[in-house]
C-alpha cells in the first residue's frame, strides 16, 4: 500500500462508546497517517459522556464528535475507506454491521461499557478497561509497515490482532 492518508471507518451498533473512542484513537496514535472515522448501524443518537472524557484525556478534539449513521458513508461523495474495523462484542450477542465493498476488513471485539450499570465511578473504570483496550490493539495497528505490505498481508494483521485476547481488567 502507499504513503497516502488512509481513510478507517470503525463501525458498531450504536457509535455511542467504542467506535468512538476508536476513531479518535486512530486520529491521535496514527499521527496524520490515518484519517478515522466512526458510525452506527443504528446510532443511538448521542456519543455518551464516558467516551467523550476518554476521547479528550488523549487531546483529542471532541467538538464535532456526534453518533451517526454508516448510511452517510455509503453516500455519493463520502470518502473512499481502505479499512473498516467492527468493534461490538458478538460474544454479548450483539449483531455487528457488515460493510459492502472491497476496504480491509477486521473484527476487534470489546465489551460495551456504556452497557454497565452502577455509579459514575463504575461505569468511568469499565470504560478506562475498554479503552486501554482498544489503545492496544490501535497502536499495533498503526505502527504496521502499511507502505511495505500488500492488501493480504495487512488483512492478515488486522485479524491477527482482533484475535489477541483482551486484558480482563484490575
Amino acid at each position: 500500500m502507499s504513503d497516502n492518508i488512509f481513510n478507517i471507518l470503525v463501525l458498531c451498533t450504536g457509535n455511542s462508546a467504542r467506535s468512538v473512542m476508536a476513531e479518535a484513537l486512530f486520529n491521535v496514535l496514527g499521527k496524520g497517517r490515518f484519517r478515522a472515522y466512526s458510525a452506527g448501524s443504528h446510532p443511538s443518537g448521542t456519543v455518551n459522556p464516558f467516551a467523550v472524557e476518554r476521547c479528550q484525556s488523549i487531546g483529542y478534539d471532541t467538538s464535532g464528535l456526534r453518533s451517526k449513521s454508516w448510511d452517510e458513508f455509503a453516500m455519493p461523495g463520502a470518502p473512499r475507506m481502505d479499512f473498516v474495523i467492527t468493534v461490538c462484542d458478538q460474544a454479548a450477542g450483539e449483531i455487528c454491521p457488515v460493510w459492502p465493498g472491497t476496504p480491509v476488513t477486521a473484527h476487534w471485539g470489546f465489551m460495551d461499557p456504556a452497557a454497565v450499570q452502577g455509579s459514575d465511578d463504575q461505569k468511568r473504570k469499565v470504560f478506562d478497561q475498554v479503552f486501554r483496550q482498544i489503545l492496544n490493539r490501535v497502536s499495533q495497528f498503526v505502527n504496521l509497515p502499511l507502505h511495505v505490505l500488500d492488501r493480504n498481508a495487512i488483512q492478515k494483521e488486522m485479524r491477527a490482532i482482533g484475535e489477541q485476547p483482551v486484558e480482563s481488567g484490575e
